[in-house]
Formats: C-alpha cells, structure tokens, sequence
C-alpha cells in the first residue's frame, strides 16, 4: 500500500503493535521496526538516530546502511542533515541530499548511492530525542502526507523510547539529556528553609499508555467528545460570576474559546487520529509539534500563544483521561517537591502536609497568597522560575533553597552533599532555639521585649506553643477570605475566632480586619483594576467604602470573643478620621449586640496599623484614641522610599536599616512611649536578627514575626545589651549614609550578638 494513501499509516502502525509484542530483545525490535517503516514507505534506507548525552546523535539502527555503522556512526547537534532537523525540530525533505550545504559524508554507513532523503525529529515533550530518516537511490519527490505518516511513526517511537520498551533503561537513561543532567536554576526565595525530595508536577502530563487506534471511528467519536466537554466547560466559566465583568482571567478564557474552535489545530487532531493513532496519541503529538516550533520563536507573545495552546492541551488530555485521572495526580511520594506554573493558597492546602516538602513556581511573589501559606506551613519556596517545569519529569531528584531562592533538578552529588550538611545544621540550630522556647526574651540589661507571632491559619496555631512566642500579634483574618470559595458566612467567622481564641488558652491574639483589595483579591469580589494596587483600593478604604463587609466581620469578633478579651486593628489607616469612622462601626455593632442580649467581650481593645507615613506625624491626635498600635513594616517602608517591593530592579536599592527610616521608627517609638500606649512592630524587620536587633535599640520591646523566626530572634534579644546599644545607635540616626547595615554588623561582632 502506498505511503501516501490513507491506509498506508494505519497499516505501518498495526505492524509496529505486532513487532512490540514479539519476546525478542530492544535491538532486535529496533531492527525489525526500521525494516518495516523503509518497506512501507517505499525507501531503500530508513535509520534511527538517538541523541545522546553531550549532544551526540547516534546511530542506533539501520535498514539499507552499513550494519556496522550502527552505534559507530556519531553526529553532532546541527551536524550533517541528521543534526540538521535534531538543531532545528522540523522535518527535512531532499531529492538531491548530497548537494545540500550540511550534507556530512560518512563513508562507514556506505550512503553513497542515495539521493534522497527524508527525516523528521522525534520529539518527546517539545525536546529532540532522536531523529528518524528515509533515504532512496532515485530523485525521488516526497509528498507531504509521507512526510505526515513519518511524522506520525516517530511520535509512536517517541512515546516507546520514553517506555524502554525499545533500547534498555540504561540507554535511554541518556536519550533527553535536557531531562537528565543536573540542572541548577536561581529565582527568588519566597519561603525559607531547604528541602529534599521527588518532583511531583502539579499539573502533571498524563501519560499516554495506548498509542495505536485499534477502532479509529471509536477515536474520532472520543475526541469529538472530549472537545465538546472542553468548549462546554470553558463556556460555563465564562459564564459564571467571576468572569462576568471582565479582565485579565475573562481575556485568558476567551483566548482558550478561540482556540478551542480553530480549524486548523482541529483539522491537525483529526488527522492524526485518521493516521492510525489514538485521541490521546493525536493530542500530544499536535502540541508537540507546536511546542518544538514556537519554543525557538523570540516574539514573547508567540511565546505566551504556546502556554495557552499547552494548557489546552492538558485540558483536553484531561476531558479524554476521563475523571478519575482528577485525583490520581495528588498522590505524593513521602518526600515531595511539588513543582507548578502557577498555584493559588487552597490548592496547596490540598496536598498532604505530611509527605510535602517543597515547592517551586514559576510565578510568585513575597506577597502573594501561596508565598504566605506557604511561610506559615514553613514549607520551603522558590518562585520567579519561568519554564521550571519544563526542565523536569516526575520522580527527578530536586533540591529547594528556600533561602538563597536556588533549585536543583536531578543534583550532582558535591549537591547533595553540600545541602545535606547546610539541611544539619539548620536542624542542630532548630534544636539550640528549641531549649531556649521556655526562656525569657530578655536582654543582657533585662529588657524584657515580647516575642509574638504572625498567623492567618488555624494550621499555625501549634506554632504558638512550638515556639514559645508570646501571644499572636497578627492574625491576618483576609487568609480565610481568599481561602474560601465564596463569603464566609457568620457561623464560620464565628467557629474560626472562636477557635483561634481557645488555642490561644488565654495568650493575648490581635486580629486584624480585613485587608483585601490591591494583590489580595477575593474570587468572589471584584475591585477595580488599578495601575497601582499597592496604593489604591484596598484594606480599611474598602472597609470604609463597604461598612456592612466590615460590620459583619466585626460582628463574628465580637460573638467570638464573648467572655474575653478582644483585640483588633485597622489597616492601612492614612488619617485619623478613618480610624474613627472604623471604630463607630465597632460601636455599634457592640450596642446591637448588647440589645439582643448577648455576652459581648470583657474588654475590646481597639488599635491601627501604621503603615502610611502620614499617620506618623498624626501621632498626637492618633494615641489619644487608640489601645495600641503595630507598625507594619513592609508597607511603611515601600511608601516610604516610594519603592514597590516586589520590583526586582529595586529590591537592593533602599534598605530599611537607613538612619532616614530608622529616625521615623524611634520618632513613633518615643512618641508611643510617651503617651503610655503600647507599640509592636509587624513584618519582615522583626524577622531578621540584625534588623531586630535595630529595633530593640530604637526602644521596641514588642514585635511580632513567623513563630519560624522568633527563635533566632531570642537569641540575639538575650545576648543584646539595650541600653548600650540604643546609646551607640541614636547618634547616626543623623548619618548621610545610605545604610547603616555595616556599622550594626560590626556592632554585633565586637559585643558577641548572635545575629
């Protein structure tokens, strides 16, 4: 039957089904599959090159060449024809090759007859694994559907490679070299600590098993589906309520729709399936293709054309697995390192805490919701990888830096050895903070400074007793927010403080009200898109502009609490008058409680968060109306050096131990002392020993920070002279100097501080 006809295909592959199943050893099978495709296709030669590690192509099989070429016989990537289509992904076809500029004479194969030539890459997952050609003595013109159907056999090569069931284990061990060497990648630490373990993709490539149509009218009705249930499903989500008003996840969706109706790609899907392979097969084969072209295109929304055309190929890989395949992907190996593209807080939650080890994304950000569970589950995560999991298979051996934000894919040893001693240390140093979780906070002049902790998450609540810190000076009540599918109803509001507050057994907790709006959206609740959300609608302008949101919220705390004692703050109050208009809310929701009869709090003890620089010269006229006040350091100090943080371009530009920025913080310090009302300091200043030991000099005597960091903060509180040290440190609070990170460094060397 000619190559060309439409049986042609469907015929080579049931003769490939019948060689797989043959008892006979991966060469022999290699043998007799050349031999079948050169017979099918009409060609005297048809040889497989495989690539191997160092970028060589081997010859690995032969019909029509010198049989002792085989394994003899070594081209380079871009070398010779061969390397040719393995440097550019695309097939080639020549009915005069020697001619040709890249033609590469090796005269131990005996090719000297053959004009022609006919090759195609083997692709697995968009990479090069080996290349598959056909060559004849005569002139010979080939049409594009042989082209097609040699395509087609080498995707079934591909996917029986990547099996072993052609070349031993040990051989194709070094067929995809991208996928085999240790690879080191840098991006940026979003949750400390270091972790060992297995890659477990989050949105893993379904393994294709059944490659060969047995029934292709059965397939063609099966894909037909799947791409029915994928356009239905993509409907319904831009229908629901989420997508209705628009944006950039509508704009993604309508991407998806156009695609999932273009002609072209369905045509190709077709195709393939009439070739002689199954849905799944076609599928992949497509976007395979796809991805071996555009992965070289530089125009990056070409590139991003090819994330789209991925994940809807992934989607309708999915529609045809069936839903089975929905939960299979979640089961974890005892040491995971989940690895995704992207990946919002509750689908982190769904793994199981005790078999995760790490995580990697390729987006991410300090702010972002995974960064904070992922912080408070002190599970390691590196982020701003782009293209991770393309670089990775499932089981591969991966290394996370949780602090230097590196990522090791399948480490050399020197590797391992050196995180397994870095991974020691850490544990011998767990254990020194774990002995002093009983001690006093206390410095060398006994200044006694309170320890607290951040959390957002009833799975933090042990970390409480764990660490030894002192109370909980932020409870982030947005984190169950941005959680939830939809609006937490009261109930739940209520259950959730209520339960905080037991934990707690009787150490003192300080909620903060919701601060949502800006990087913090809820899929529930739509804001407007802002060019700069960092400064825009968010936090207690959202409460102010949407009371029942806030007095619903303040109506749970006040249920919760009954019996106790009740502590909350604002955030993000830029003037006084917000927080009075905040604190009437409060009022009144305590009155209409008390109305209808219920237990209110023993006390409710209201306070603001300091995170505008205008409130901080407000300071006479804020203490006289507040309980307490927690400066929140994160944001202060980006308005303050009008400076986004999670701007890469200006993360070492400004530091925040500038005499300029640390004269504000003794200026509130002094100020809140003054007036005898209580000041904490929140957010990553409290976190790190050097920048906490700053603190306890400018006069702080509380701070809250991730219970992972209150034990190496107390040992530098406990090994600190206060008063010394605020005597050495307010005379350069006048300096010019950019930082005085260096003096503080020296400081502490010279008078034994562990920072």
């Amino acid at each position: 039957m000619a190559a060309g006809s439409v049986g042609g295909p469907r015929v080579l592959l049931r003769r490939l089904r019948e060689v797989m199943a043959e008892p006979d050893t991966a060469q022999t099978r290699l043998d007799k599959i050349v031999r079948i495709i050169a017979a099918n296709m009409v060609a005297e030669v048809c040889s497989v090159y495989l690539a191997r590690a160092g970028g060589w192509l081997e010859l690995f099989a032969t019909e029509g060449l010198n049989p002792s070429a085989v394994h003899e016989t070594r081209l380079k990537f871009g070398e010779g024809l061969v390397g040719l289509i393995a440097e550019q992904a695309e097939p080639v076809s020549l009915s005069e090759a020697p001619i040709h500029p890249k033609f590469a004479y090796r005269p131990e194969t005996g090719e000297d007859p053959y004009h022609s030539l006919m090759g195609v890459p083997i692709l697995r997952h968009g990479h090069v694994i080996g290349v598959l050609v056909v060559q004849n003595q005569t002139r010979r013109h080939y049409a594009e559907e042989e082209v097609e159907a040699l395509q087609t056999v080498a995707m079934v090569l591909a996917e029986m490679l990547a099996s072993g069931a052609l070349i031993d284990a040990a051989e194709i061990a070094q067929v995809d070299t991208r996928r085999t060497l240790p690879h080191h990648l840098q991006g940026i630490p979003l949750a400390e600590g270091v972790a060992f373990g297995r890659a477990v993709l989050h949105e893993p490539r379904i393994e294709i098993t059944r490659l060969i149509a047995e029934d292709i009218g059965r397939e063609l009705d099966r894909l037909d589906a799947a791409i029915d249930d994928l356009r239905s499903s993509i409907d319904r989500m831009l229908a629901s309520a989420d997508l209705a008003l628009g944006g950039e996840h509508r704009d993604v969706m309508e991407a998806y729709r156009r695609f999932a109706h273009d002609r072209g790609w369905l045509a190709r899907l077709r195709e393939a399936v009439e070739a002689g392979l199954t849905a799944e097969a076609a599928v992949e084969r497509v976007q395979t293709e796809m991805r071996a072209r555009l992965t070289r295109v530089t125009d990056p929304l070409m590139r991003e054309r090819l994330h789209d055309l991925d994940d809807l190929a992934y989607r309708l890989l999915r529609h045809l697995a069936g839903a089975e395949h929905a939960e299979a992907y979640r089961a974890l190996p005892a040491d995971a390192v989940v690895l995704a593209r992207s990946m919002g807080p509750a689908e982190l939650l769904d793994y199981d805490r005790n078999r995760l080890r790490g995580v990697v994304i390729e987006e991410g950000s300090q702010t972002s919701h995974v960064a904070i569970v992922a912080r408070a589950l002190n599970i390691p995560l590196v982020g701003g990888i782009e293209g991770v999991t393309d670089h990775v298979t499932s089981d591969d051996t991966v290394i996370v830096d949780g602090d230097g934000g590196q990522v090791f894919l399948r480490p050399a040893s020197e590797h391992i050895t050196a995180y397994r001693e870095k991974l020691a240390l850490r544990e011998q140093q767990q254990a020194q903070f774990a002995a002093l979780k009983d001690e006093p906070a206390a410095t060398l002049d006994n200044q006694r400074v309170a320890l607290n902790m951040n959390a957002g998450l009833l799975v933090e609540m042990p970390h409480l007793e764990a660490s030894g810190a002192d109370g909980i000076g932020l409870f982030r009540t947005e984190l169950h927010f941005m959680i939830s599918a939809t609006l937490p109803r009261l109930p739940a509001q209520v259950a959730l403080y209520r339960e905080v507050l037991e934990r707690a057994d009787g150490k003192p907790v300080v909620f903060r009200t919701l601060d949502i709006g800006g990087d913090k959206a809820l899929p529930y609740m739509k804001g407007p898109r802002e060019a700069n959300p960092a400064m825009g609608w968010r936090a207690i302008r959202v409460a102010l502009d949407r009371p029942a949101l806030l007095r619903y919220q303040v109506r749970a705390l006040l249920t919760a609490a009954a019996g106790r004692d009740l502590r909350l703050m604002f955030p993000m109050v830029a003037d006084v008058a917000e927080f009075e208009r905040a604190r009437a809310l409060i009022d009144r929701e305590s009155r209409w409680l008390a109305r209808l009869g219920r237990t209110l709090p023993t006390r409710v003890l209201v306070g603001t968060m300091l995170e505008v620089p205008s409130l901080a010269w407000q300071l006479p006229a804020l203490l006289s109306r507040v309980d307490f006040v927690s400066v929140g350091s994160n944001d202060l100090v980006q308005f303050f050096f009008a400076s986004d943080r999670d701007n890469p371009r200006l993360a070492a530009r400004y530091d925040a131990l500038s005499p300029s920025l640390l004269a504000l913080l003794r200026h509130i310090a002094v100020s809140c002392a003054a007036a005898g009302v209580p000041v904490t300091l929140c957010g990553e200043m409290a976190a790190r020993p050097l920048e906490a030991m700053a603190l306890v000099g400018l006069g702080y005597r509380s701070m809250s920070m991730p219970a992972a960091a209150i034990g190496p903060v107390k040992r530098m509180v406990r090994s600190v002279d206060a008063a010394d040290l605020g005597s050495r440190l307010e005379p350069l609070l006048n300096l010019p100097d950019r930082s005085l990170r260096g003096r503080l460094e020296i400081y502490a060397r010279e008078n034994g501080v562990f920072i």
